[in-house]
């Protein structure tokens, strides 16, 4: 199991307009998009996918993520789906769940990474944290506004109950070019330690072989 974070993914404009668009923007109960199995769990609030407001959040949203290169190297994106805003207020929670393994209609895809994008400053609201369960217990996550997390769909995890103000929180999937979790990790951190010689010693010998490993291995398990 593995949480990735990830700081400032929108900046202080981009969250403003999110946060102007969700304040005049239509919700309706999050059930609307529940399966079946879950409907006793889920309780919340998404805006409604017919509300003018979404495509633009998705715009900001999508933009924000192509620029940052941390994120794009962590979770090689190859698809990104199911992009919604959701608000939980006081007494909203989402109970244990594990997120479907393949969504969409038309188009059936496979998710391999659950991202939440935290939009609502900690010390707006109590309670509100995802919890990811594991063997040693739960871990939490309740980030700064504008800051990302991304942990593998599979996981069982959870929204603890709100109990005071609003939590707001764009979510989406994501299917990954690369399908195993243990090689995307090491990818990851070997792309890391590349960048970490490359900073110390510009394009040396060095550099360039963990970059030819980086690549090579990504050829060989990337799914186009």
């Amino acid at each position: 199991m593995m949480l990735l974070p990830f700081a400032g993914v929108l900046d202080a404009g981009e969250l403003a307009q999110v946060r102007a668009l969700a304040a005049q923007a239509r919700f309706v109960d999050g059930l609307s998009t529940a399966g079946t199995r879950i409907q006793d769990a889920k309780h919340n609030e998404q805006i409604a996918h017919d509300d003018p407001a979404l495509p633009e959040i998705r715009h900001i949203v999508l933009a924000a993520l192509k620029r940052n290169e941390a994120f794009r190297l962590a979770t090689c994106p190859n698809q990104l789906h199911g992009l919604m805003l959701a608000r939980y207020r006081p007494g909203m929670a989402y109970g244990l769940h594990v997120d479907a393994p393949l969504m969409g209609e038309q188009h059936v895809f496979r998710s391999d990474l659950s991202l939440t994008l935290f939009l609502s400053d900690p010390a707006d609201y109590d309670g509100g944290e995802l919890a990811l369960q594991t063997g040693i217990g739960p871990i939490t996550a309740k980030l700064a506004a504008g800051d990302l997390v991304a942990y593998a769909t599979g996981d069982t995890h959870q929204v603890h109950p709100v109990t005071r103000g609003e939590r707001l929180v764009v979510v989406a999937w994501i299917q990954s070019f690369i399908r195993d979790e243990g090689i995307r990790t090491m990818l990851w951190d070997l792309a890391q330690a590349r960048d970490e010689v490359f900073a110390r010693e510009g394009r040396s010998v060095t550099f360039e072989r963990i970059n030819k490993t980086h690549a090579n291995l990504l050829r060989r398990y990337a799914e186009v």
